[in-house]
């Protein structure tokens, strides 16, 4: 019965509303990469249902982004960084939020460090593949301010949304019987 309460979260969180909210872009860069509200249900149902299925829902939903955002992809290394592993680094949030006592400030920090290392997959990405598109910079320095420019604003936009709907709902981020 968990399981098939966790497949059904799973579908929902992803298709129901990652998807959706990925389509409300506050802010489009030219090369890919934009600001969404979409990483708050892979962040809410990692933190409910664990590692595993939050890695698991965030791969499907690279993978749907892959496929239906018109990806900006350069090559199965950019598949891979930019979209696959960099969502999958969305279901670590629970992982992080675990050690802390308290829930919020463990929803916090789980929600910050998964949203460091989505940028940190897009910075990789950035430094390995397209580090050569910029204009005098430093692939370091290109990947760092390109990637920053938006991962840096989703990720504290989501970490406030995810506090802030902890104060209204806390019951929502309760950590589900496996």
């Amino acid at each position: 019965y968990e399981i098939a309460q966790c497949l059904v979260g799973s579908e929902m969180c992803i298709r129901d509303r990652a998807q959706v909210l990925s389509y409300i872009k506050l802010m489009e860069l030219p090369n890919g990469g934009s600001l969404t509200p979409a990483m708050f249900p892979i962040i809410l149902f990692a933190v409910r249902w664990g590692l595993t299925p939050g890695l698991m829902a965030g791969f499907t939903f690279g993978l749907l982004q892959l496929i239906f955002d018109g990806a900006y992809a350069w090559g199965w290394q950019s598949m891979l960084l930019d979209y696959l592993v960099a969502f999958m680094a969305l279901g670590t949030a629970e992982f992080f939020a675990r050690p802390f006592k308290n829930r919020m400030v463990g929803v916090a920090v789980g929600t910050f460090m998964a949203g460091f290392l989505r940028f940190m997959c897009s910075f990789l990405s950035g430094v390995l593949v397209w580090g050569n598109l910029n204009e005098g910079l430093s692939a370091w320095t290109y990947s760092l301010v390109y990637n920053g420019s938006y991962m840096l604003p989703e990720t504290i936009m989501t970490t406030v949304a995810a506090v802030l709907i902890y104060k209204a709902a806390p019951q929502l981020f309760a950590a589900q019987e496996k």
